[in-house]
């Protein structure tokens, strides 16, 4: 069952890989609760089929980088860029895309959390096994407030842009 407007986001775990060492992070991956850190959070969610895909590296995390100060202005605490790979290919792409500071790059490496939320893809033809949807979601202490879904394929409604319009 698709996470719709309205749903609890589900329980589960992603990773991130932390640059720097602070109290309760260390250097290198960290596992993180998903309840535990949208808590009172107001959280920008996007999630996408892989890290240096063509239209993941070229459009879609470099909007959510360009408008970060847009979406902060309009409440947003933090934003998240959930994927399908380990955390050290996200640490590494959120390096390359100048995400850090902007983008939390969040590894969902064996899908089980883009899995809970029903929006994983089935993209074996493309010998890429399961991935997720391209989408984007707003989180109000868990709670999902609104939910973009793209058609396969297409990259129309995803976008920042998108979340910031809805935002207004």
């Amino acid at each position: 069952m698709t996470i719709k407007i309205g749903d609890r986001l589900p329980e589960g775990t992603l990773s991130e890989f932390v640059e720097s060492e602070t109290e309760g992070c260390a250097l290198g991956p960290n596992t993180f609760s998903v309840e535990e850190i949208s808590k009172g959070k107001k959280i920008a969610i996007f999630g996408l089929p892989g890290a240096y895909t063509p239209t993941c590296s070229a459009q879609h995390v470099p909007g959510y980088v360009k408008h970060a100060e847009q979406l902060k202005a309009k409440g947003i605490d933090e934003t998240w860029c959930i994927s399908v790979n380990d955390a050290f290919v996200m640490g590494a792409w959120g390096r390359d895309q100048k995400a850090t500071g902007a983008v939390r790059m969040m590894a969902d490496g064996n899908a089980s959390y883009t899995k809970s939320l029903g929006l994983d893809a089935d993209l074996s033809k493309f010998g890429m096994g399961t991935r997720s949807q391209r989408y984007s979601m707003l989180v109000e202490d868990g709670v999902v407030t609104q939910l973009n879904v793209e058609q396969g394929g297409k990259f129309e409604v995803s976008n920042a842009e998108t979340l910031l319009k809805q935002l207004a």
